[in-house]
């Protein structure tokens, strides 16, 4: 069992990433206030085909893969408290799955449920235009320390 961790600061908030690998599974924590919050399990059958990000020379070297349509996600504690913030949990723990699933694909062929926790900083942003943009901001950023934590754990299993 290995475990990774990597903290920046997003949006003023200190924002920590724990991934932690088990024999079946692979939890994936992410907070802005110390505790696991919420936990959603992803998985996929083996037989899905996982669309990588394309290779065009004027494509996005930040670009997000694609989750894939077959994504199960199964709600395993905590609710979220609106349906925009059930939304965003959905999105989060979808895109979190597919990037451990790709890092993955090279050294394990079976895809392992990803079950991934949430405690983010609530915003209204159903209300405010201006938020959905800080919204997006956050998600990218947050992708990028989690890609950061599985680059990582690839170079120490190396």
């Amino acid at each position: 069992m290995s475990s990774t961790s990597r903290s920046k600061e997003i949006d003023g908030q200190n924002t920590d990433v724990l991934l932690q690998y088990y024999a079946d599974r692979i939890l994936v924590v992410v907070t802005q206030f110390g505790k696991v919050g919420s936990l959603i399990q992803a998985s996929i059958p083996s037989t899905a085909p996982l669309l990588v990000p394309s290779d065009a020379p004027d494509a996005d070297e930040d670009q997000l893969p694609q989750p894939p349509p077959s994504i199960q996600l199964t709600p395993l504690m905590g609710s979220a408290q609106s349906d925009h913030m059930h939304t965003l949990n959905s999105l989060y723990a979808s895109q979190i799955a597919t990037l451990v699933w790709l890092a993955e694909e090279t050294l394990r062929p079976s895809r392992r449920n990803v079950v991934v926790g949430l405690a983010l900083r609530r915003t209204d942003s159903e209300t405010i235009p201006a938020l959905i943009d800080v919204e997006k901001r956050t998600f990218v950023q947050i992708m990028g320390v989690v890609r950061e934590a599985l680059a990582s754990q690839e170079d120490s299993s190396a």
